[in-house]
């Protein structure tokens, strides 16, 4: 069976029904003080399980599909961006990845509004809509364009959050902050942005997208400049030029 096909395939079909029901008025429910949830993310999860389930992998989803992290399973988020879909704020993606334990070692992201398909399998590249990807190659933080993003948290303790952002603001070409990190990551693949921080994210926020930007060139680690996976709770991810100097910032702002 081929399972990139496939992961694909699932990926599209979410992506079609988010555009259908994009400038609809749909239900919103809140998870948390800020944390949201729409009814197509749901019925986006399910098209996507009823689609991989056929691989007889198991799968890990954010909303309601559930499995152990352990082996080879799929780790799922129908829509990483929930809260600008319910604005309609366009900047939203169905994030998947395969997964063997801890490390993807397939993935892919779908940018639903510009019709953005990339993908990546471990030693195979990263690329998108079939051209194949590299990092960008700015060498200095001061010429660097960064995203983040801030944790649904942020109310509860802001303090490390906002000094990080602080220092990045300060030091970088510019900072962006949009609201999806599986898309943020994509973009630190083909070169877009030079790198990411960002604190608190869950598994299947950034799976896909640490092996974009691996396979394309860059470097995924956390703020302290140790090993990713994406059951840890910070990570900086870059073209690989400007690491150290992002890690050396992170470091002091580790959650």
């Amino acid at each position: 069976m081929d399972l990139l096909a496939l992961a694909k395939a699932s990926a599209l079909a979410a992506g079609r029904l988010q555009r259908e029901f994009f400038d609809k008025e749909v239900e919103v429910r809140h998870k948390g003080e800020i944390d949201l949830v729409t009814e197509i993310d749901i019925k986006s999860e399910k098209l996507i399980v009823d689609i991989l389930k056929s691989s007889g992998i198991p799968v890990l989803g954010e909303e309601e599909a559930r499995t152990e992290p352990v082996g080879r399973y799929w780790l799922v988020d129908p829509l990483d961006g929930t809260t600008n879909y319910a604005h309609r704020f366009p900047w939203f993606a169905p994030s998947i990845a395969l997964m063997e334990d801890k490390q993807p070692i397939l993935g892919v992201i779908y940018h639903v509004m510009l019709d953005e398909l990339f993908w990546a399998e471990r030693g195979q590249g990263a690329y998108l809509n079939g051209k194949r990807l590299k990092v960008s190659q700015i060498n200095d933080l001061n010429n660097a364009v960064l995203a983040t993003g801030f944790p649904y948290q942020i109310h509860e303790d802001p303090v490390k959050v906002v000094g990080a952002f602080h220092d990045f603001l300060v030091k970088a070409q510019g900072v962006r902050r949009a609201g999806a990190a599986a898309l943020d990551l994509a973009y630190v693949a083909c070169g877009r942005l030079d790198g990411f921080w960002e604190p608190y994210l869950k598994p299947w926020d950034t799976a896909a997208g640490i092996l974009l930007v691996e396979e394309a060139g860059g470097k995924v680690t956390n703020y302290l400049g140790e090993p990713y996976d994406p059951f840890q709770n910070h990570i900086v991810a870059s073209n690989g030029l400007i690491h150290e100097e992002m890690t050396k910032i992170a470091s002091k702002y580790v959650p």
